[in-house]
């Protein structure tokens, strides 16, 4: 469970740098995260700082990755860090170290302090209101260390390649597959008296290869990822997949211009999400740089879309009992019936806004759009229209919402995939494609923090690159 949220300060005599036991992969203990965030915050205090908080966080971690056999790469990490911030009064300074001794803390706090002393007040600067900080929170299930030695990362990676390449003949190589493990621990705390923090871990695998028929080549991929290594897909089912995916695109041909449906699958309609939660984050908004300005309460999506802010779901990626700022997370309706419940804010941007804080300080949490339909049943809902399984470039205004980006996928015809295409370009307004979303998917994809299925929108252009 994550240590209470009010931690009483040890001993400042204890040695700051003790190593960890050695039945734990950080390079030092948990007590030695919160002994160093509290040297901080008295030392800021010391310094003449009004308020102060910090995170002091460790992460360890492999990757392994093979190609056509052969290993190419095998890395290790074992980092630490202290990120301080200091205020005084309504002016802010920030600097950062990966030293752990007592005169680096001291040097780091004094270097925060100086640049606080040169920065022009902010009304907006502060910590969170303390009314909001979180005081008791669930055990999320989020750490789950893959004990995992390295020859057996480098089989991982090799089978992984091997169920790919023995897809079809026409897989003629391989940008290669890897395997990674990683975990990382924080501590946060600030002189309001909070201080909390926690373990977590996440592993994948990945692969990518290249098939070619009749002089043209194409190239696809797959990947797992999860919290918990028993949550992960097979080494083998990852590779059937990369090459399945990568064997359906060959064929591929460009489409003249035309409008029509175009169905998202899973993955990239989580880019289609990530674009609404950035029109709607602080940031954003108190810049007045999104399309979505002032959208509070009216509708912003058809009708049929709801998504919820599920921030404590166990083992999810974006599950967190309090945001970066430390104020507690909560379940909330973000779009109901397609109409704008709530922003995603944290406590700088909400006081710009003259609004309190929603506990995303750090992004949103797990974001969850229900559907109704199975991916064969929005391809004979669309009928005839594009199928997107892949977006190239940037292409997205964030002021205007107009949406442009480089695609392939498959034609659909009479609910069915026809043939795959490619070198084409998709266009809209992300404020039209969000109110014409006519059917969404079942098919959600749980390996990030988006959990979304396929998203049909009722016409967009199509153009031939």
């Amino acid at each position: 469970m994550p240590a209470s949220p009010h931690v009483d300060r040890p001993d400042s005599r204890a040695p700051l740098a003790a190593r960890a036991p050695q039945d734990t992969h950080f390079p030092v203990t948990r007590e030695t995260l919160e002994r160093v965030a509290n040297a901080v915050l008295d030392a800021a205090t010391k310094g003449g700082a009004t308020a102060a908080e910090t995170e002091v966080s460790q992460a360890v971690g492999q990757s392994v990755s093979v190609r056509k056999g052969d290993v190419e790469t095998i890395t290790y990490n074992r980092d630490k860090g202290i990120g301080i911030s200091v205020y005084v009064g309504t002016r802010r300074g920030h600097a950062s170290t990966a030293d752990f001794s007592d005169a680096s803390i001291r040097a780091t706090v004094d270097k925060a302090l100086a640049i606080a002393r040169y920065t022009a007040e902010d009304p907006a600067a502060g910590l969170a209101d303390p009314a909001r900080l979180a005081r008791n929170w669930p055990d999320l299930d989020l750490y789950h260390p893959w004990d995992l030695p390295v020859e057996r990362a480098i089989e991982l990676a090799r089978e992984t390649e091997a169920a790919a390449l023995a897809v079809d003949p026409r897989i003629t190589n391989s940008e290669g597959a890897s395997v990674a493990r990683g975990e990382s621990e924080f501590v946060y705390a600030n002189t309001e008296g909070f201080s909390g923090g926690y373990r977590s871990s996440r592993h994948h695998i990945d692969c990518s290869v290249i098939a070619e028929a009749d002089g043209a080549m194409q190239r696809d991929f797959w990947y797992t990822a999860a919290r918990a290594p028993e949550d992960l897909e097979s080494a083998q089912s990852v590779g059937r997949i990369a090459g399945e995916r990568t064997v359906r695109r060959l064929g591929g041909r460009q489409l003249g211009t035309l409008e029509c449906p175009v169905l998202f699958e899973a993955s990239e309609a989580a880019d289609l999400l990530g674009a609404f939660v950035h029109a709607v984050s602080g940031g954003a908004l108190y810049r007045k740089s999104s399309f979505l300005l002032d959208s509070l309460g009216t509708q912003v999506f058809a009708p049929i879309v709801d998504i919820r802010e599920e921030p404590h779901l166990p083992r999810a990626r974006g599950s967190a009992p309090f945001d970066n700022e430390g104020v507690a997370t909560a379940s909330r309706d973000i779009v109901v019936r397609g109409e704008l419940r709530g922003y995603f804010l944290g406590s700088y941007s909400a006081r710009k806004l003259g609004m309190a804080s929603t506990g995303n300080a750090g992004g949103a949490h797990n974001l969850v759009v229900p559907g109704t339909d199975d991916l064969p049943a929005l391809m004979r809902r669309m009928g005839r229209g594009l199928f997107v399984t892949e977006q190239l470039g940037q292409g997205v205004n964030a002021v205007t919402g107009d949406f442009s980006r480089g695609a392939a996928g498959f034609w659909i015809e009479d609910g069915e995939i026809a043939y795959p295409v490619e070198e084409i370009t998709i266009a809209g307004n992300l404020r039209s494609m969000f109110r014409d979303i006519v059917a969404l998917g079942t098919d959600i994809d749980r390996r990030g923090s988006r959990y979304i299925g396929s998203v049909l929108v009722s016409h967009m252009t199509v153009a031939g690159s």
